[in-house]
Parts: C-alpha cells; structure tokens; sequence
C-alpha cells in the first residue's frame, strides 16, 4: 500500500513553517521577562507560643547566577534568614492582560510570589504581575507575598497588555418590566 499525498503534506507543512517564522519577526513583545529572576525569602523567629517563625517574600532580583545555581543564604543570625532562589521566570499570559494593566497602574505595582514549604523552608514556585492571578492564589489559600515591582519591567509588561488588552463588550442593561414570566405588578393597592 503506498501512501500518495505524503509529499504534499511535506510541501504544506514545510510552508507552515516558513509562514509562522515570518508571523515570529513580527510579533509583539515576549512573553517572557527579559531578564531571569531571584527571590529572597525571609524568615523571621518569633517570640510566640503559637508560632516559632514566620516566612515571607522579601524581594526580587535580576539573576546573575550560573544556570542550574541552587538556593544560597544571603543573610544569617540568631533571629533572621535571607534566603535567595535563582532560576525563576516571569511569564506574561495574553488572558491576563487586564490584571496587567490594573497592577502597572496601582500607586505600587507588585511582582506575586506563590511560595509553598518544603523541607522546613519557604520556596517559591511561581510569579505573577496580575491582580487576578495574585487573587486567585489567595482564594486558594496559597502562600502568597507581594513585593515592589522592578522598575525596568514596566515597559516590558505595559507594551504586552496594550497588545493583548481587549475590553468586554457593554452588556445591554434589561429593566424588570410586569410583562416578565412570574412578575405581576399590582398598582395602588388592586389586587
């Protein structure tokens, strides 16, 4: 049995590819930051009968460690721990574009980090710039902190929701009216 259309599937696919690198050159921003990026976990010992310490997300940091660089502590004394995790990428998602744009323009925009324990120490899992994605977590109850935005992200991620920003459309408002199924409207009292 010989198969007769394989070389036009060759030909169209082949065409496939030369169209989608042409789509490439055009395209708008990355999806991903421009930079890698490091978190800094802190964790504080508390004089508490209920809790002996707590873990939160002291900031971030462009990444200049060797890829593959695991966790290094930073800052170490009696009371505190600073610890950095390398490695992490920012992700922008077109679906997200309206939290984007409600975070960048926000008196203080924020970078989320969803961090989870593991081994006794707070480790990042994911980032996040929008408002909803930062909520969702929340709602989930995850472990979420919120830290300054780097500046030079900004422009990054404003170029992105523009492109990807698309409104709802206006939905047209319905008034109740006494014709509606189920609705009678008794006027001055008649019954």
């Amino acid at each position: 049995m010989q198969i007769k259309y394989l070389d036009t599937f060759t030909v169209a696919r082949r065409w496939r590819r030369a169209h989608n690198a042409r789509m490439v050159e055009n395209a708008g921003p990355s999806r991903i930051a421009p930079y890698p990026i490091a978190v800094i976990m802190e964790r504080v010992k508390l004089a508490n009968r209920w809790a002996t310490e707590r873990w939160d997300a002291k900031g971030v940091v462009r990444d200049v460690m060797p890829a593959g660089s695991g966790e290094r502590v930073i800052v170490s004394d009696e009371n505190l721990t600073q610890i950095q995790f390398p490695g992490l990428t920012l992700k922008l998602h077109p679906d997200e574009a309206e939290g984007y744009i409600y975070n960048i323009t926000s008196p203080q925009p924020k970078l989320f980090i969803m961090w989870r324990m593991r081994d006794d120490i707070a480790r990042p899992e994911s980032l996040s710039v929008s408002y909803h994605e930062g909520a969702r977590w929340m709602d989930a109850e995850e472990c979420v902190g919120g830290v300054a935005l780097p500046s030079d992200l900004l422009p990054w991620i404003a170029e992105f929701a523009a492109e990807h920003y698309r409104p709802e459309p206006k939905k047209k408002v319905r008034y109740a009216s006494s014709k509606d199924k189920g609705v009678a409207s008794r006027r001055g009292g008649e019954t």
